[in-house]
């Protein structure tokens, strides 16, 4: 039982599932206990979740050996995180390929939260 809980963390849609499942499951463990970060923690360090200026994007930062990842989420009714995508960081920065699409997919969350 958890009793520490700060966020709820919710998945939009496959695309992060899809690329949870194709990791390694040390990748997929340190994924695990960094999300857990996420939703226990009041204050989380800078190192582990960071904003993405000018958007209401967020990225969550997993490191496993010398592998990088980032997770795109974002806030919805205050401490519900929503988590879009994530992909393998390969360069020192961010491929706006990946903030487009994650863009792309909270505009789809977010047109559906109308309905």
């Amino acid at each position: 039982m958890r009793v520490n809980c700060h966020r709820q963390i919710v998945f939009f849609g496959n695309d992060f599932l899809d690329f949870y499942n194709k990791q390694t499951r040390k990748v997929r463990t340190r994924i695990d206990w960094t999300l857990g970060l996420v939703r226990d923690l009041e204050r989380i360090p800078s190192n582990y979740f960071k904003h993405i200026e000018g958007t209401e994007l967020y990225e969550i930062r997993v490191s496993s050996g010398s592998d990088i990842f980032r997770i795109f989420c974002f806030f919805d009714k205050g401490m519900l995180v929503i988590v879009l995508n994530g992909f393998q960081k390969k360069t020192q920065k961010t491929p706006r390929k990946e903030i487009d699409k994650a863009l792309k997919l909270q505009k789809l969350y977010k047109d559906g939260q109308k309905k």
